[in-house]
């Protein structure tokens, strides 16, 4: 079984790597510690599945969810974030990844969601399947930044947290004006009229810390 891991941190791939391997003895690792490589490292080789993090020098790692499953559609990639559930995980599993789970999951719960994933199945812990559950009971209406595109979610997030166009188009590698524009589509589909209405939608939603 050929497993790649995408992080920035190489204590964490180490950590990755020890708790896989306890339930995969004959497990082989492939790293990468970039978006490009990330990609690159799809590009060239078979794996039976990707564990990504969400935030990855170059790209999100939803923007890398997009190359991968252009690359290799059957390719199941398992989010491994430190970005709470309520932040990504809906975005992330409509975008097609096979599984989310918090950076502070315990190590069982990761061997169970990379088995679960090999068979063909899919996973979110029991705490976010339950909170599902209960929007459908509930018929709960669509939150508003789940109508942004992953780009345009990418954007409110970085305004929420104080960043200006400027600092947004230089993080991100596009113009001012594709910025400007990104915010002007967001307070479009949040019928929002300011930043501040922005910057306070994210602060209750919990998208920014």
């Amino acid at each position: 079984m050929r497993v790649l891991i995408a992080d920035d941190h190489a204590v964490f791939r180490r950590g990755l790597k020890e708790t896989i391997g306890e339930a995969f003895p004959k497990v082989t690792f492939g790293e990468a510690k970039t978006a490009q490589e990330t990609v690159e490292c799809v590009r060239r080789q078979d794996w039976e599945i990707v564990i990504l993090d969400i935030s990855m020098p170059g790209k999100s790692g939803l923007d890398i969810l997009d190359d991968v499953r252009r690359l290799r559609p059957k390719l199941p990639v398992l989010f491994l974030s430190m970005h709470p559930e309520e932040q990504y995980a809906r975005r992330a599993l409509k975008s097609g990844a096979a599984g989310y789970l918090t950076k502070d999951s315990i190590p069982e719960e990761l061997k169970e969601a990379v088995r679960r994933i090999l068979t063909g199945g899919r996973y979110v812990s029991a705490t976010l399947a339950e909170r599902l559950a209960f929007d459908l009971r509930k018929g709960a209406d669509t939150p508003l930044h789940e109508l942004l595109s992953t780009r345009e979610f990418q954007v409110l997030r970085m305004i929420a947290s104080g960043k200006s166009v400027k600092e947004i188009a230089n993080d991100i590698a596009l113009s001012v004006k594709t910025v400007s524009t990104y915010r002007a589509r967001i307070l479009q589909k949040t019928g929002m009229k300011t930043t501040a209405e922005l910057i306070r939608y994210a602060l209750q939603t919990q998208l920014v810390g």
